[in-house]
């Protein structure tokens, strides 16, 4: 049947019309993808999972912002594109959840088997975990000055720096300590020095487990009163971190270490191999007040008698965040100082300082 020009027409403007509004309801029937989570009151909440960490899910929708949800109101959820699931037992997955029927669990598909896998609400840690910081180097510098003017004339200096970095497989420590002193005679006017001294250690660790680590350590010491030109020590070996915390530390090391000493009244140097056993502790004893303790003992190998300990220790009280006051005492024993010099050695620095 041949239709008038015009009614073909008209069907031709027809047909062209009802195209886009089919295509539009067919897109508006189709669901919107979307995360969800189901609760165990059948409520179900639906947006975009941003994170998961100590039992709380955080679930993003524009309809209500950020809604924070208790693991044990949970029923199921699941994600319409992978996620970062960490487990209790160390497992991480990057990949779509599925919703499961058995309560309090989740499910993914996995790539080899092709079929589902069950897990637990209550063994998930962490979900979309942010990004761990790039380790930084931090520290602290102080130094102190003493003055005194009167029937006895007095001046002092001293400074001590520390930088340490740690990454999750290594660390490394910097230290250095200095002080200088004169004391006028008040018949003569004559300036003595009463000490001028300084010392530098760098530390390297690195860890093969989680509390297992090996290092390297080299130090460098003068003490012009004790007739010491120098005295270099380089030591590797193995240590155990007991403890890691914000609050305390504490560790053990083992090893060997070449030992160089030079007096300034002795014509000959001293240079031999010995052990190396040591500990580092610290803890925080109260709020903003820290106790810092470490002690280093070097036995020759070839008689034990023969020995260098060294020990320093410290109280620092902060004030503000950043800046503190501390005082510290170092020990030394030598068994074969410098001749007409003893055998112990201590020294008391006071200072104000700034951590960063």
């Amino acid at each position: 049947m041949i239709l008038p020009r015009f009614v073909r027409k008209m069907l031709a403007v027809f047909r062209g019309a009802v195209r886009p509004v089919f295509i539009f309801l067919v897109i508006s029937a189709c669901p919107i993808q979307a995360d969800e989570v189901l609760l165990k009151n059948a409520d179900r909440l639906t947006g975009k999972i941003e994170t998961f960490a100590d039992g709380k899910l955080v679930l993003k929708s524009e309809a209500a912002g950020e809604v924070t949800i208790a693991v044990a109101k949970i029923q199921t959820f699941s994600s319409d594109s992978p996620i970062q699931v960490h487990l209790k037992d160390g497992t991480v997955f990057n990949a779509r959840v599925f919703s499961a029927a058995q309560p309090d669990h989740f499910a993914i598909q996995s790539t080899e088997t092709l079929q589902a896998q069950l897990f637990r609400l209550a063994d998930i840690v962490l979900i979309n975990p942010p990004a761990k910081p790039k380790p930084k180097w931090s520290g602290d510098i102080s130094a102190g000055l003493t003055s005194t003017h009167g029937n006895t004339r007095t001046e002092s200096i001293s400074a001590s720096a520390n930088f340490r970095k740690r990454t999750e497989n290594d660390r490394t420590q910097l230290s250095a300590d200095y002080a200088r002193g004169r004391q006028e005679d008040p018949d003569t006017g004559e300036k003595m020095t009463t000490q001028d001294w300084w010392r530098t250690k760098a530390k390297y660790d690195y860890f093969f487990m989680k509390k297992l680590y090996g290092y390297l350590d080299g130090r460098y010491e003068r003490d012009a009163i004790a007739q010491l030109d120098r005295r270099v020590i380089v030591g590797a070996g193995g240590g155990y971190q007991w403890i890691e915390s914000d609050d305390m530390n504490f560790s053990t090391e083992l090893g060997v270490a070449s030992l160089y000493e030079k007096f300034d009244n002795q014509d000959d140097s001293n240079s031999e191999l010995s052990a190396q056993a040591g500990y580092h502790f610290d803890t925080l004893l109260t709020k903003g007040v820290k106790f810092i303790h470490d002690l280093t003992y070097y036995p020759s190998t070839e008689k034990f008698s023969d020995y260098y300990l060294t020990s320093t220790a410290e109280v620092r009280a902060n004030f503000t965040e950043r800046m503190f006051t501390n005082f510290k005492v170092i020990f030394g024993y030598d068994t074969t100082p410098a001749p007409g010099q003893g055998s112990t050695d201590v020294k008391y620095i006071w200072g104000v300082g700034l951590s960063f």
